[in-house]
């Protein structure tokens, strides 16, 4: 029997077809804040459900995110292949959607496709996994946040720094529902976001603003020999700490049972004319 023609093929095909979503009514402010969620977990990831969920009290919450894992993506955008949508799931104060990009992808193809109003906070997370440090400028999580920021809209990204399958994400919940709150009623400062690290522990501290902490990623690959005998290299690696004593870092401050508040900015450049550069030109 060809399948193409059977009944079978014919409904999952018309299935398919439903979800795959050509916008014609945009998603609208109603009297509650609206918030875009995404993460590079994929769609299915315990954080980002868990994150929906302490979301859902402020406002009105739009789930685009990718259909799969998106880790190490950073600020990555799709050129060469179409990007398509699906709607996943749609209830009352709650939308989403799954796409086939990356988390810029998602905040970008929400802002331009899905929404008619911006807005009010882009929340990304919650990674599981650190984004602490130097791994800002690898993190997927950290790209849509830094999207978010270009485009003026406040932007957070939170992450669990645990690995554990089954870690437990409601350590979280206070953290975010401090910090979204306040960034819906206050905003957050033009070209300023923010990277939220929470240690896995039983009760947290509290809170402190600080800065990332110096360092490298070191033995990064692991290096392997396939069933046939061809090489292969495999991400691993660990994260060298350049100052282990200073008291001011993201690392610092949760290895005291603090999460961490580091402001981040999508500007690479320095904002004052550093007296080196000026040296350094000089013949």
């Amino acid at each position: 029997m060809n399948l193409f023609y059977s009944p079978l093929a014919y409904r999952y095909l018309c299935t398919i077809n439903k979800r795959m979503i050509m916008v014609t009514e945009k998603i609208t402010r109603g009297e509650r804040p609206l918030i875009l969620v995404t993460n590079d977990d994929g769609i299915n990831a315990r954080g980002i459900q868990s994150l929906a969920e302490f979301l859902m009290p402020m406002g009105d919450v739009v789930v685009v995110a990718p259909d799969g894992a998106r880790s190490g993506q950073s600020a990555a955008i799709t050129v060469n292949v179409p990007l398509r949508m699906a709607m996943v799931e749609n209830r009352e104060g709650y939308k989403a959607f799954k796409t086939t990009g990356t988390p810029v992808d998602c905040i970008k193809l929400a802002l331009n496709v899905l929404f008619a109003d911006r807005p009010d906070l882009i929340v990304s997370g919650i990674n599981h996994g650190s984004n602490s440090g130097v791994s800002v400028i690898y993190s997927g999580t950290m790209g849509a946040v830094f999207e978010g920021i270009v485009q003026g809209i406040p932007s957070i990204g939170f992450s669990l720094c645990s690995f554990d399958a089954y870690a437990d994400f409601s350590i979280c919940r206070s953290v975010v529902e401090q910090l979204c709150s306040r960034a819906i009623e206050k905003g957050l400062p033009r070209d300023m976001g923010l990277n939220v690290n929470i240690p896995p522990v039983e009760q947290l501290a509290g809170m402190k603003v600080c800065r990332a902490a110096r360092g490298r990623w070191t033995a990064e690959y692991d290096s392997r020999i396939d069933p046939i005998g061809r090489p292969y290299y495999w991400l691993t690696g660990y994260f060298d700490n350049a100052e282990p004593d200073a008291t001011d870092t993201d690392e610092y401050v949760m290895a005291q049972n603090y999460a961490s508040i580091v402001p981040v900015t999508p500007e690479r450049s320095l904002t004052e004319i550093d007296a080196r550069v000026v040296e350094w030109m000089k013949d």
